[in-house]
């Protein structure tokens, strides 16, 4: 059974770890426009930004080019290893 001291010290450790969540400027909590710039700054970090570049980069895409090619097994491949079986790798 549960005592009422322990009750409110369940209370205070619950809200101190939200007032941590809401301190901590994590993804979900910054802005739409800050968000997308920091995914594009990634993503040309890693060397995978849509520029429209010649070889298709979204998992999707791979699939579709696949499907075209009639590669079996392509609904069980990540994107590397589509990547791979489509010779982009």
């Amino acid at each position: 059974m549960v005592t009422q001291k322990q009750v409110k010290a369940a209370k205070v450790n619950v809200k101190a770890a939200q007032g941590g969540a809401r301190r901590k400027r994590s993804m979900a909590n910054m802005p739409a426009s800050t968000r997308s710039a920091l995914g594009r700054q990634g993503g040309a970090l890693a060397g995978r930004t849509r520029t429209g570049g010649s070889s298709p980069m979204t998992r999707q895409e791979l699939y579709e080019e696949a499907k075209q090619r009639n590669l079996p097994g392509r609904s069980k491949m990540s994107w590397d290893e589509l990547a791979r079986a489509l010779g982009h790798r």
